[in-house]
């Protein structure tokens, strides 16, 4: 094997084995342009996107203990992994999609080192990202402590009126 097709092999296998999340996707009529605008969405959640060669990436998946069909990768193959961030590069990548229709489909990967099909990257790109799941848990710990809060000034606000008006009611 070829020093390139080594090396790309190599940085296939780590990114399986060390990605959060591996897509594999089949894309057609991407133009430069398109593609790097593609690559600049990814890299903006924290992932990257590598376009390989099928023989390589059955390879690489095949070292990994993935056992693919060359014939269920139609197109092109992409290949987008991430790190922490993995359901922000999910809605990145459907976002692209939605966008612009007919370019990319999504074939499977792996979530978690778990199996996906397409359907699952679906569900997965609609979930919060982590930054609005914080948000949603900050709000349910601090509303208990807000209503506590609004009950106690309104039993002393309500001291304060019974005493202000048994006052006006002496003078």
């Amino acid at each position: 094997m070829r020093a390139e097709k080594q090396y790309l092999l190599e940085e296939i296998k780590e990114g399986i084995d060390q990605s959060e999340l591996m897509m594999v996707m089949s894309y057609q009529k991407l133009d430069a342009n398109m593609t790097a605008n593609f690559r600049k969405e990814v890299g903006k959640s924290g992932g990257t996107m590598l376009v390989v060669k099928k023989r390589v990436f059955l390879k690489a998946a095949e070292f990994a203990g993935f056992v693919l069909n060359r014939v269920d990768l139609g197109g092109h193959v992409g290949l987008v992994f991430s790190g922490e961030e993995a359901v922000t590069t999910t809605k990145s990548v459907y976002n692209f999609a939605k966008e612009n229709e007919e370019t990319l489909q999504i074939l499977g990967g792996h979530f978690q080192k778990r199996l996906c099909t397409p359907k699952d990257f679906e569900k997965i790109s609609k979930l919060p990202s982590l930054e609005q799941m914080r948000a949603e848990l900050l709000g349910v710990l601090q509303a208990p402590m807000a209503d506590t809060l609004s009950v106690m000034q309104a039993l002393l606000t309500s001291v304060i009126y019974c005493l202000d008006n048994k006052a006006n009611q002496n003078s």
